[in-house]
């Protein structure tokens, strides 16, 4: 007789890492995909348009990250209202010249601990040869905020 049993499954991290991407990150691809299909097509609306994507987004947030979300889009336009409001991978952002300069990350986008403040390479926010392009934030205060404000404006500068 031939032995029908199969050698247990051995899992490894690597086999675990092959899973490939988590539900929030094929989210957010999903959420990049429609914001790159609108600008192909024309649908770009006008800046009224991309600010209210980006209120509705930020209105579907948690209450703790919707008071922080409110008051960095207050921030933003009070620092750098040359900066334009845009949703980007869903989340809430302020462009250059279309490219993403910083962009508020929700803590329950990825199921974080915290929310995150984040700064791309548009922004002009060198500082000799190393410095921060993310910030962790659980809670905003007034330190933080003029902290916010300081740096979006050299971000947009």
């Amino acid at each position: 007789m031939k032995d029908t049993k199969k050698a247990a499954k051995k899992t490894t991290a690597r086999d675990e890492a092959a899973e490939g991407f988590t539900p929030e990150e094929r989210e957010a691809m999903k959420e990049r995909a429609k914001e790159v299909k609108a600008a192909r097509r024309g649908q770009r609306g006008s800046a009224a348009d991309a600010e209210g994507a980006l209120l509705e987004k930020i209105a579907e947030m948690p209450e703790s990250d919707r008071v922080m979300a409110e008051r960095i889009h207050a921030i933003v336009k009070a620092n750098a209202p040359e900066l334009s409001p845009k949703l980007w991978y869903g989340m809430p952002a302020y462009a250059r010249d279309g490219k993403v300069v910083c962009f508020f990350q929700s803590a329950q986008k990825f199921k974080s601990r915290y929310a995150t403040l984040g700064f791309n390479d548009d922004a002009h926010l060198d500082e000799d040869s190393m410095w921060p392009t993310a910030f962790a934030l659980t809670k905003l205060t007034a330190a933080n905020e003029a902290r916010i404000g300081e740096l979006v404006k050299k971000a947009a500068g």
